[in-house]
């Protein structure tokens, strides 16, 4: 549980997905006294109708305001033109779903919240909205002034940092210079230090086939990649590679290695979502503030119905609790 005065503040996400029902259920699952390290910003309405889905009693009470143990505070933000029922996509979503990240954003940034959690957000509303971002991470990196930020999806017994999320893998090749990806290295090393790992041992994948094979795939590996690892071990990182992805991952998920470095979107993803989709929490690193997150989508097709599994919320929220404690 967080020991900070200032709450972790969740963003329900957009109001017609699972956003509002994962984090009701979640928040039902922790001990009441618990509950006070959190504060819900989005639709009051919305987590009604979430809560009513799931046939739950946790009472909400407006945030600032004194209310009995076991409560859940809600900071409301009004958005007109919501559809009042989930499984829609809608532009008014999608702005309101841009509204609570700019509010939890504005909180963090001053020090009225401790970090934040992120319920999904649909891509397609948010830009229909007018707010064309790649998603929570690029939103982020834009609200806060950063010029760079990282994607670190961490689970059990796999965490991997990204070169690169989303664009096209044309794209990501030529976006994997010998400068991003030490950076890369040296954002993840940090992270796992401040997580408690005193020396991160990090593996760093390569990008062709069998890492080029000396030039018989491409030289990217020898060119970009290698370069970036050579200047990491210069400064005292623990970090090996480029090693062939199809046996990477393998030998992190079996203990040989704290942190993977992805060279691409589903280089490090797809390894995650197998072993651990109901687990894993997308974090961002490299922005001023402290941010994580469920690490699915909106799933209209369920949402409303009180199916949607809330475990990933609760591994989001405990990985919140870990970031604030290792602050400093």
């Amino acid at each position: 549980m967080s020991s900070s005065p200032q709450p972790i503040v969740i963003t329900m996400g957009d109001p017609s997905g699972v956003g509002a029902e994962v984090t009701v259920k979640a928040l039902a699952d922790l001990a009441p006294a618990r509950r006070r390290a959190y504060a819900v910003i989005g639709d009051r309405e919305t987590l009604l109708r979430a809560r009513a889905a799931c046939g739950l009693d946790l009472a909400l009470h407006e945030f600032g305001d004194e209310a009995p143990e076991g409560s859940v505070a809600v900071i409301h933000e009004e958005v007109a033109g919501l559809p009042g029922r989930f499984g829609v996509l809608s532009p008014a979503c999608g702005e309101a779903s841009f509204r609570y990240i700019d509010r939890a954003v504005t909180m963090t940034r001053g020090g009225e919240a401790a970090c934040i959690v992120t319920a999904p957000i649909n891509k397609e509303a948010l830009n229909a909205a007018g707010h064309h971002y790649d998603g929570h991470t690029g939103m982020l990196a834009h609200l806060t002034g950063c010029a760079a930020s990282w994607m670190l999806l961490a689970s059990p017994t796999l965490n991997v940092i990204h070169v690169s999320t989303h664009i096209s893998l044309k794209e990501a090749i030529g976006r994997a210079t010998p400068e991003r990806v030490l950076e890369t290295i040296r954002t993840g090393h940090r992270h796992l230090q401040r997580m408690g790992i005193a020396q991160p041992r990090i593996a760093v994948a390569g990008i062709n086939p069998h890492c080029g094979e000396n030039g018989l795939f491409g030289r990217e590996d020898d060119l970009q990649v290698q370069p970036a690892v050579e200047a990491a071990r210069a400064e005292g990182i623990d970090v090996v590679g480029p090693i062939p992805a199809d046996t990477v991952y393998y030998r992190a998920h079996s203990g040989a290695f704290d942190l993977v470095v992805a060279q691409y979107h589903d280089q490090g993803h797809i390894p995650i979502k197998l072993i651990a989709f109901d687990t894993a929490v997308n974090c961002s690193l490299g922005l001023p503030i402290d941010r994580c997150s469920v690490d699915h989508g909106t799933a209209f097709d369920i949402a409303g119905t009180g199916r949607a599994n809330h475990v990933n919320m609760l591994a989001a929220l405990a990985y919140a609790d870990k970031l604030v404690a290792g602050r400093g």
